[in-house]
């Protein structure tokens, strides 16, 4: 690029007045060198120069032209994220955006698109009938007003699931889906607000797929599910077929990527040659933390979904649990972070390992830095925050 000189009015006259004052005494003494006198704008000066060459004839004594300055910028240099593919990770909305309004919901998710969210999450479990309804666990309790409605007051017994702790409670398995529908949902953790308990009802997978389409088409850009399989091996023990109904929900689904977690391998390799989706393992066992481990759920899986204290330490260093699952082709998406529980690192504010901001910005910071390729998250958008912030 040469050097262009754009000039104000107001400046042009100040040039003009300065400037032939300066072209006559150049004229007068044209050959000796024009120099810039105290006080005289850069700017002014060199144009006063090309006037007094102007007063010299331009002949052949005339001083040589200016060579054009390049002024061009060097090229930036773009970031390159730490991740599998270089991209930027995800954000996935852990239960839609559960830190704001009672989780699974309808309203969870929107909010969660809303704020930019990558992905929503909706955990599965299956009614008496055998319809895919959205909640964390079976018991009904503590995200439901199931206990305040007498109708369903003999419904309560300990868990059948001999596996279980033996907790007593309301299980989805003895509720048919319009009984599901008769329920509330509710905040269910400490600090969070309780404003919005008791105003919304428990959709079905189906409902939150179509959230996402709606949302796709409505915002122009591919909205990810992220459906996780709760309990498959119980709800096979008592007959209640899980795989069917997610399959058949799946089908045309179209707004985005679809991922399947679930911490049963079983069910995983199981929908290896099932709806084209990306399989996830859950984990928070150091012991799958070791490359021989990894390298078996490569077998089946396409990623891992694994607790933070897996990918950084105490300090908020990376462990190398990323960079060992990036080397047998896994993904990383690391669970979950919470504005209102962030982790406390001893190297948060110094050092290599600790993150810049807050506590919450800082535990993001860590776990981006070392290279996860999703993020789930209660607050989804202080993880885009972060996020944006990291890579600038």
């Amino acid at each position: 690029m040469q050097l262009t000189l754009v000039i104000s009015n107001r400046a042009q006259r100040t040039i003009s007045d300065r400037g032939q004052a300066l072209a006559g005494e150049a004229g007068r003494a044209c050959r000796r060198r024009v120099k810039r006198r105290p006080g005289i704008p850069r700017r002014i000066a060199l144009i006063s120069a090309f006037l007094a060459a102007a007063a010299c004839g331009g002949g052949e004594e005339a001083e040589a032209p200016i060579d054009p300055i390049d002024l061009d910028p060097p090229e930036a240099v773009a970031f390159e994220w730490p991740t599998q593919t270089g991209e930027p990770p995800i954000v996935i909305a852990h239960r839609g955006a559960s830190g704001y309004l009672p989780e699974h919901t309808i309203e969870a998710y929107e909010r969660a698109l809303e704020q930019g969210a990558d992905a929503i999450e909706p955990d599965l479990v299956v009614t008496k009938d055998g319809a895919l309804v959205v909640r964390h666990d079976r018991y009904l309790s503590t995200t439901t007003n199931v206990a305040d409605l007498p109708q369903f007051a003999d419904r309560k017994r300990p868990d059948p699931d001999p596996n279980g702790d033996g907790r007593v409670d309301w299980w989805v398995e003895d509720f048919t889906i319009t009984e599901i529908k008769s329920l509330r949902a509710r905040q269910p953790r400490d600090g969070r607000s309780k404003e919005f308990d008791d105003l919304f009802d428990i959709p079905t997978f189906s409902e939150v797929l179509l959230v996402a389409t709606v949302h796709a088409q409505e915002e122009g850009r591919p909205i990810a599910v992220y459906p996780e399989t709760k309990h498959p091996s119980y709800f096979a023990s008592i007959d209640l077929d899980f795989e069917t109904p997610l399959m058949l929900a799946l089908e045309g689904f179209d707004a985005g990527q679809v991922y399947i977690q679930s911490f049963e391998p079983e069910i995983l390799q199981r929908l290896r040659d099932g709806p084209p989706a990306a399989l996830v393992f859950l984990t928070a066992d150091p012991e799958m933390a070791t490359p021989e481990a990894l390298g078996d759920i490569a077998a089946y899986a396409d990623g891992v979904g694994v607790a933070k204290a897996l990918v950084v330490d105490d300090a908020g260093c990376a462990t190398g649990f990323v960079s060992a699952a990036h080397e047998v082709g896994l993904f990383v998406h690391a669970w979950t972070f919470r504005d209102d529980a962030p982790a406390a690192y001893s190297g948060a504010g110094g050092g290599d390992c600790g993150g810049s901001g807050g506590p919450s910005a800082a535990e993001f910071e860590a776990h981006y830095r070392a290279g996860v390729d999703g993020v789930f998250a209660d607050f989804p958008d202080s993880a885009i925050a972060a996020r944006d912030a990291f890579g600038g």
